[in-house]
């Protein structure tokens, strides 16, 4: 049996598509946070700061998943930390995504480009995953869907009204220090799959669908997960017999989805 599960693994697609579901199961919870609390900006701006991550670990030898961790995490501390004493968050955002994107590709250009795939980084190459990088996928995929998981109706009392959650005798401040961290984790996760400019793009797409066929948040999630990983699949299917990137291919079928909910929810309307 383990003989046959390691054959299976020297097959690039099977790992490819392990490594789109981990990102998958990470994305749709923390997605649909991302949604409720218009949070957008704040993942395009965590997700550009991977960039930097990058810069770092080629510097230094390390891990590129430790590396865009430690700066992902880095980057939604501060613009938590920053949002909550008043400073204008949009422009704030603005301001730290673009610069940290520039900042982490003027470094990796100044890194031999012959053991650079640039594209790679920006827009993420699923069918080179190795057996090591899924292994971290999944461990990180675990620890963001746990921590969601386990603060989900805290969270949701949160995203509902900050006042209530406060006067229910939540701190405010240490819950969404869960989602920057959960945020942190998916973004360290994801940019091996979709890459640094598409990640937010797999954060809200699938929980975008899923908002006009739910009722309730846990089922949005569900769906959001069922489209998630259809768009991975079918993404990988489309970008083997069309050979386009995958990365976008993937970022394309999830937009479908997206399109066909919507037509179906205003269909659904008296």
């Amino acid at each position: 049996m383990s003989a046959l599960f390691i054959s299976l693994l020297d097959n690039f697609v099977v790992r490819a598509a392990l490594a789109g579901l981990a990102v998958a199961v990470a994305a749709a919870p923390m997605g649909c946070f991302v949604v409720w609390r218009r949070m957008a900006y704040f993942g395009d701006a965590t997700a550009h700061a991977a960039m930097l991550g990058v810069a770092l670990s080629l510097a230094f030898a390390q891990s590129v998943f430790v590396g865009t961790m430690v700066v992902a995490m880095a980057m939604a501390y501060l613009v938590s930390s920053l949002s909550w004493r008043g400073h204008a968050i949009d422009t704030l955002l603005g301001v730290l995504a673009h610069s940290s994107l520039a900042i982490g590709l003027v470094a990796v250009s100044l890194f031999d480009n012959n053991r650079i795939d640039l594209d790679a980084y920006l827009f993420g190459d699923i069918l080179a995953v190795s057996d090591q990088d899924l292994l971290i996928m999944w461990i990180g995929a675990a620890l963001a869907t746990l921590l969601i998981v386990a603060r989900w109706q805290k969270l949701l009392l949160l995203t509902l009204s900050a006042d209530l959650a406060a006067a229910g005798g939540l701190n405010p401040r240490r819950e969404q220090l869960v989602l920057t961290v959960s945020l942190a984790l998916v973004v360290a996760i994801a940019i091996k799959v979709v890459g640094v400019l598409l990640i937010t793009a797999m954060l809200i797409i699938p929980a975008a669908a899923a908002r006009p066929l739910s009722h309730t948040p846990e089922r949005m999630a569900i769906l959001a997960l069922g489209v998630g990983v259809s768009s991975i699949f079918l993404g990988l299917a489309v970008s083997y017999y069309t050979d386009t990137p995958t990365g976008p291919t993937i970022v394309c079928v999830s937009a479908m989805f997206f399109v066909v909910a919507t037509v179906a929810s205003l269909l659904r309307r008296p």
